[in-house]
């Protein structure tokens, strides 16, 4: 990378999805990935809306290169945090550092935060270090420490073997806030399978990314709501529909109570009961954001017959929608859809035969320069029915 871009992101479990995510919403020139599981942003930290952002844990302000080797690096932050520490407003400076692709073990980084900590308390400045129990600090003790609050800092120092940066966290993916629309949702139906927030937002960005929607954000299996819900917390007008009336109730349920804990939540959304393989929605549609039917649960993987049926009736399903829904959508008009992958041996899945046959039905893949097509799977292990992310778009 021949200039330093203004803004650093680590990205989540799964780090092509949030790869693809951030080149749906900035662009592949904007985006640069660097070393194992972080990506170079092209725009400034101030203007990246994180908290609607689900695929990365960190956002960070790039500062400066740094030495490659620790004790470089020690002695570039002994240098240089007293004087930056003595800046800040009165009052205890809390800090901490994470290292990501440093090799140095952890009695050395130890020692290297103490003697960090007496500098900075010789130049006057009361500082207290967050200690580290790995290289990285974990999410939970960066917002408990409140490190990424102005006047406190998480330093990141960052390698990809052959370069080395030192940025600073300004936002950290808020868990406790995930948690508060996920598990304290009123309505609720655990056989259904609850859809994580943080990968319905993924979804609703690679279905709108930066273009200026001309309608609301549609999800025909809306279920209980979730790409509603997180669609709307992202200043998007929304529409869901779906085939049962209970999963309508529960999705109407739901947004009430998203209203009512955040009040400025202020879009349209309409919800209706609508089977998505023969449905007329409302037009226009500015973009289709969902998770289909998954198929049956499995606890175990059926006999080979058994799976092949199961297989063939979710697909059947999967192409009556698509038939359904592509004389409804405007030329260009994106979709992002979590459609079912089966996991049959550890790393290879059977996917829906339809998305073979795109083209034919209408539809366009859209292809990312950052991240492969067979690694769009949100997959953990021992999960026998995946999600693959789909993302195409009308002819």
């Amino acid at each position: 990378m021949e200039t330093v871009f203004p803004s650093l992101l680590i990205l989540g479990r799964q780090p092509v999805l949030g790869l693809a995510e951030l080149e749906s919403l900035y662009g592949s020139h904007k985006i640069e990935p660097y070393g194992r599981g972080a990506v170079f942003v092209d725009v400034a930290t101030i203007e990246i809306k994180f908290d609607q952002i689900g695929g990365s844990t960190r956002l960070c302000k790039v500062l400066t290169k740094v030495p490659n080797d620790w004790t470089g690096i020690r002695n570039y932050l002994l240098e240089k945090t007293p004087i930056h520490a003595a800046a800040l407003p009165e009052g205890k400076i809390t800090i901490g550092l994470s290292l990501f692709g440093v090799k140095v073990h952890i009695k050395e980084l130890e020692r290297g935060l103490l003697e960090m900590k007496k500098q900075i308390k010789k130049s006057g400045r009361p500082v207290r270090i967050v200690p580290n129990k790995e290289l990285e600090l974990n999410s939970a003790q960066v917002l408990h420490n409140k490190l990424a609050e102005p006047g406190n800092w998480e330093l990141i120092v960052i390698s990809d073997g052959r370069t080395t940066y030192l940025c600073q966290t300004t936002d950290i993916q808020n868990i406790e806030k995930y948690a508060a629309r996920d598990q304290a949702r009123p309505m609720r139906d655990a056989r259904v399978g609850m859809l994580p927030p943080k990968l319905a937002q993924t979804i609703v960005n690679l279905a709108v990314g930066s273009t200026k929607l001309k309608g609301p954000v549609l999800d025909p299996f809306c279920g209980t709501g979730v790409i509603l819900q997180e669609a709307s917390l992202m200043n998007y007008d929304s529409f869901g529909t779906d085939l049962e009336l209970r999963m309508v109730e529960y999705s109407i349920g739901n947004m009430h109570w998203l209203r009512n804990k955040w009040k400025d939540v202020d879009t349209n959304v309409r919800i209706e009961i609508g089977d998505a393989t023969t449905h007329k929605w409302q037009q226009p549609i500015g973009a289709v954001a969902g998770e289909t039917y998954l198929g049956a649960p499995l606890t175990t993987l059926p006999n080979p017959e058994n799976l092949r049926k199961i297989i063939e009736n979710t697909n059947a399903i999967h192409q009556k929608f698509l038939e359904n829904i592509a004389p409804q959508l405007e030329s260009g008009t994106r979709l992002c859809l979590a459609v079912p992958a089966w996991s049959v041996v550890k790393g290879a899945f059977l996917r829906l035969p339809v998305l073979d046959h795109l083209k034919e039905l209408g539809y366009n893949e859209f292809k990312f320069v950052h991240a492969r097509k067979s690694d769009m799977i949100y997959h953990r292990e021992n999960q026998l029915v995946a999600r693959e992310l789909v993302v195409i778009t009308k002819e």
